[in-house]
């Protein structure tokens, strides 16, 4: 007779997450197929609006401190001028590549024409590490930098701004730079100057206040309410810092924050001010009183109304798109969600509000001091943020309106807007010769 043997229950396999395409610039292309698609563009003007106009990349021979000289390796890429001309920031880290610049630009260009400000696209960058770095080994790297991109940059060709670990002073010995060599005044070359310098009040602050009117507008459409909402902020520099206490102020709750170094939370609130001394007394949020330490990772997972990611690219994935518990997402920072999440994320319910709309503030205060400059007649700061808001809710329903005329997500549906505006400039124009 013949027996069955018992069968022994197998471990599950581990759960297999495809391999995703981590390449900025591919990722930049792949949003922008998207869009074509959408639109139907003919081959020609694909190509025309997915190739960069021109690319420099120079070298930067630096005296430190100790005497002895170092090569940098910058870039400045310019997407596209089809409206305008080119705006963009610049920024100094080591891990900076010619391919994230080429994609920063070309979100640059989509960024502009969702806003429907009159720019293209540009980017630029040092591959360094400043941390490291003197503020006269600074000033001289981006004295030199100046000098080497000024043949493409000027107000009427690209128009330089700061980004990841640039700043105000940054702008400044560029626009310095321009000026000697120049010989012509010309503060409207930069934007993000000091005020003393032809800087616009309400610059500081517009990344975040762009995203923060984004999300009023978000959350009116998705019936939440602002007031109580639990916000989880991923980045605390400048754009996730303000955010945090701009949203506080509209008494929404901040229930996670984070930096490189990790997280902290509390499911009472934590307060931005008292969370921003620490990080400049400690260098980093951990370990700031009446909160619990966490990670990164487990903070774009945790449940919250509002999650802003305000840090760095490609921090949403597929690896993690199945556990984002959040109702909406606005994306502060460039790139942080990839375009397979982006699919997992609407076929889940959550509304994601998109780079190229979320974060434009800056970019729009930008234009505001570029027009300011030109015109040698400032704005108070009231006037400055009522313009943003006016631009920020404009293109939010514009890009709302979008989304549900083509029935697809909110970065297909402003990719839509961007890409149609930029094309039409193109057609328009024509080719020369």
């Amino acid at each position: 007779m013949s027996t069955l043997s018992k069968a022994v229950p197998q471990p599950l396999a581990p759960r297999m997450v495809p391999r995703e395409d981590l390449n900025t610039f591919r990722i930049a292309q792949l949003q922008f197929d998207m869009a074509a698609e959408f639109l139907k563009l003919d081959q020609g003007l694909r190509q025309i609006l997915r190739t960069p106009k021109r690319i420099l990349e120079v070298s930067i021979p630096v005296k430190q401190d100790n005497g002895q000289v170092k090569v940098f390796t910058g870039f400045r890429v310019q997407h596209n001028v089809a409206r305008g001309p080119a705006k963009g920031g610049i920024r100094y880290h080591p891990s900076v590549t010619l391919d994230e610049v080429k994609a920063l630009a070309a979100w640059m260009t989509w960024k502009t024409a969702t806003v429907n400000i009159p720019y293209g696209g540009a980017k630029g960058g040092i591959i360094c590490d400043p941390k490291r770095m003197s503020k006269g080994e600074l000033e001289r790297m981006t004295r030199r930098y100046a000098y080497e991109i000024m043949p493409i940059i000027g107000p009427e060709k690209d128009i330089p701004a700061p980004d990841v670990y640039t700043d105000s002073q940054t702008m400044a010995w560029i626009m310095d730079t321009y000026a000697m060599v120049s010989g012509e005044a010309a503060p409207s070359v930069v934007t993000g100057k000091p005020i003393p310098l032809g800087g616009s009040e309400g610059r500081g602050d517009a990344t975040a206040r762009g995203c923060m009117y984004v999300i009023e507008e978000a959350c009116k459409a998705k019936k939440i309410n602002l007031r109580g909402a639990t916000v989880a902020i991923q980045g605390f520099g400048n754009a996730g810092s303000v955010a945090a206490r701009l949203l506080a102020e509209k008494k929404a709750k901040i229930v996670a924050i984070s930096d490189s170094r990790g997280g902290v939370h509390n499911s009472r609130g934590i307060d931005p001010t008292k969370a921003l001394r620490y990080k400049e007394r400690s260098g980093t949020v951990v370990g700031m009183p009446g909160a619990s330490r966490m990670t990164n990772d487990d903070l774009l997972t945790m449940k919250c109304d509002i999650l802003i990611p305000a840090a760095l690219e490609n921090v949403i994935t597929l690896h993690n798109a199945d556990a984002i518990k959040a109702k909406i997402i606005a994306e502060a920072a460039n790139g942080p969600t990839t375009p397979h999440a982006d699919e997992v994320l609407a076929r889940r319910g959550i509304f994601l509000l998109p780079d190229i709309l979320q974060n434009a503030g800056g970019v729009t205060v930008s234009y505001f001091e570029w027009a300011q400059d030109l015109q040698g007649y400032f704005w108070s700061v009231e006037d400055v943020n009522a313009k943003l808001q006016a631009v920020m809710s404009r293109a939010f329903q514009t890009v709302f309106e979008t989304s549900r005329k083509f029935h697809t997500h909110m970065r297909n549906a402003a990719y839509i807007v961007a890409v149609g505006r930029v094309a039409d400039a193109t057609t328009t124009r024509g080719l020369f010769p």
